[in-house]
């Protein structure tokens, strides 16, 4: 699991953001983000300092790009 700040997490995310990387996310039961990419790795993300309309807007800004987000 990574632990890291919002902007932390918009900064990784950024370069991978299209389906031809992620294949799918979602918001596990701890309320941590996870990203399945297309080749089988899956990221655990614990952004420690995100409410739930920032949160809101990254899952939107993921499902814009084409990605199933299951939240």
């Amino acid at each position: 699991m990574n632990t890291c700040s919002l902007t932390q997490f918009l900064e990784a995310l950024e370069p991978w953001l299209s389906s031809d990387y992620i294949r799918k996310g979602r918001i596990d039961e701890n309320g941590d983000v996870v990203l399945m990419f297309t080749d089988g790795v899956k990221n655990v993300y614990r952004i420690t300092d995100c409410d739930q309309a920032q949160l809101d807007n990254i899952i939107e800004k993921i499902r814009s790009k084409g990605i199933a987000f299951e939240a």
